[in-house]
């Protein structure tokens, strides 16, 4: 009884203690399109951070520019969505592509590669307030959440994204016509698989059919920060 109690006070002491700083990966999310002329830069940007360790990028392509000759073919209304979503929490009237989100919160211009650089950088110096775990079983990933000291309590969305790292594109029409472009880590599905009361630890279990890698992503609800991420092993 006194192992089992000294093992639980090592562990709780452990989720009460602050992480290293940068010990999450941090999520950049690019908002890009195959119709937009001024998204290749961006685009070349994401093949940079697919490559990165401490960096979980994702491209999520939109709809609203299929309106001025090709459809874009990994688009998503979806993401459209969550664009607007992002663009509503942080008091913006617009949306546009190219457009990097950083881990929720920053917006910047996805062509501008040294403020974006700088942003990574910023979350990567700053302490993590939550940690995430996940990992595979067959068709099903288990997934631990748990505070570290800082944490808010509020309602946080734990989300699973599926994405294919590399697909190719032949562009007839529109403003890149005629281009043929590679496209790294395109989101194929992302989806909420549970919540997060930020108090204490949770453990979550979801289904994870299919070949595709995968990443889980803690986010306070209403489109707000990214406070844990990792990839399923």
């Amino acid at each position: 009884m006194k192992t089992l109690t000294a093992s639980l006070a090592i562990l709780f002491t452990s989720l009460a203690a602050p992480l290293v700083a940068g010990e999450n990966p941090v999520v950049v999310e690019l908002y890009t399109s195959q119709g937009c002329s001024s998204c290749p830069p961006a685009d070349a940007m994401m093949h940079k951070l697919a490559k990165r360790d401490d960096v979980i990028g994702l491209a999520l392509h939109v709809d609203y520019w299929d309106y001025i000759g090709w459809k874009d073919e990994y688009a998503d209304p979806a993401h459209t969505k969550r664009q607007q979503g992002y663009a509503r929490s942080g008091g913006r009237t617009m949306i546009y592509t190219p457009q990097m989100i950083v881990a929720g919160q920053e917006d910047v211009v996805g062509a501008r590669e040294g403020e974006l650089m700088g942003l990574i950088e910023a979350h990567r110096a700053a302490p993590d307030t939550a940690m995430v775990t996940a990992t595979r079983e067959g068709d099903a990933v288990s997934i631990s959440v748990a505070p570290y000291e800082g944490a808010a309590q509020g309602t946080y969305m734990v989300q699973l994204v599926r994405y294919t790292p590399m697909k190719h594109a032949s562009i007839r029409r529109g403003e890149l016509a005629g281009h043929e472009l590679d496209y790294a880590n395109v989101v194929e599905s992302w989806d909420q698989v549970g919540q997060w009361d930020g108090a204490g630890p949770v453990e979550l279990n979801a289904a994870l059919a299919g070949d595709l890698p995968a990443v889980v992503l803690v986010q306070a609800a209403g489109h707000g920060p990214i406070v844990a991420a990792t990839r399923v092993d």
